[in-house]
């Protein structure tokens, strides 16, 4: 079910450079979502910006009616929703699109998340330890002061490894590098990933080289959060691998990784 309502902003922290933590109470919204869901809000009171801005799901709280999102500040939307303070109400519509799916037979599983891309994981990982799965986490960033989620993910019991590309932190070089050395050393189920283009591409590309069933979130730009507009749509392989269209916040974010036709 679909929640249109107020929520009350319990936090709205800024967490590394640009980045920031949204924490809102809403109870019918945190007893519906599931990781790999997003929720479209409203960025300020006034008129403009017009458009509301889609957020992932970081973390679902259901115990306490709330949820929290984890956004980066692009544009004027998202740079006026970094003021609004807490114990303000915020307009919220969600949860929205499909999350993700793992079956119960899948034990040994692997999340791959660059930048911002890692919050919906998060989410994910706190699911997944609970069904006491074995949870790898693969992050990636530019540099150390850009890496999100390391901590959060080791706190829930995950196995972490970072990469960056200045080797600033943790391996020199690209996360999907280690997702080789992960793919050799271990059986692995299932992998979930989100981030940059060029990271779900490769991850989908060595994923399905190595036979390993692999889900992917893609981030677009979006208009209205429910199919109406199709200002979101993304080329998949459709009947026959011919390409076809399918829009990322009815039909997605998440899909699988070889359906997607990322040069599309």
């Amino acid at each position: 079910m679909v929640v249109a309502a107020r929520g009350t902003v319990v936090e709205n922290t800024q967490i590394l450079t640009g980045l920031y933590r949204l924490r809102i109470a809403l109870p019918a919204l945190a007893a519906e979502a599931v990781p790999g869901q997003f929720v479209m809000i409203k960025t300020a009171e006034s008129l403009e910006p017009f458009l509301k801005r889609p957020l992932s799901i970081n973390r679902i709280d259901r115990e306490n009616g709330s949820v929290t999102l984890v956004y980066q500040v692009v544009g004027r939307g998202t740079e006026l929703l970094s003021r609004v303070p807490s114990g303000r109400e915020i307009e919220v519509v969600g949860p929205l699109g499909n999350g993700f799916s793992c079956p119960e037979t899948a034990r040994n599983v692997a999340l791959i998340g660059g930048g911002a891309g890692v919050a919906p994981l998060v989410a994910l990982a706190a699911e997944l330890v609970k069904q006491d799965k074995t949870v790898y986490a693969l992050l990636g960033a530019r540099s150390k002061d850009q890496l999100y989620g390391g901590q959060e993910l080791t706190d829930l019991g995950c196995r972490v490894q970072v990469a960056t590309e200045d080797g600033s932190g943790g391996y020199r070089g690209l996360v999907t590098d280690l997702l080789d050395d992960l793919i050799r050393e271990t059986r692995l189920d299932l992998v979930f990933c989100c981030g940059p283009p060029a990271m779900s591409k490769a991850v989908a590309a060595k994923t399905t080289e190595a036979g390993v069933p692999c889900q992917v979130s893609l981030e677009e730009r979006m208009g209205c959060g429910i199919g109406a507009c199709l200002g979101c749509v993304c080329k998949v392989r459709g009947e026959g691998g011919q390409p076809a269209y399918k829009r990322v916040c009815r039909d997605g974010p998440v899909f699988t990784g070889n359906e997607v036709m990322f040069d599309g």
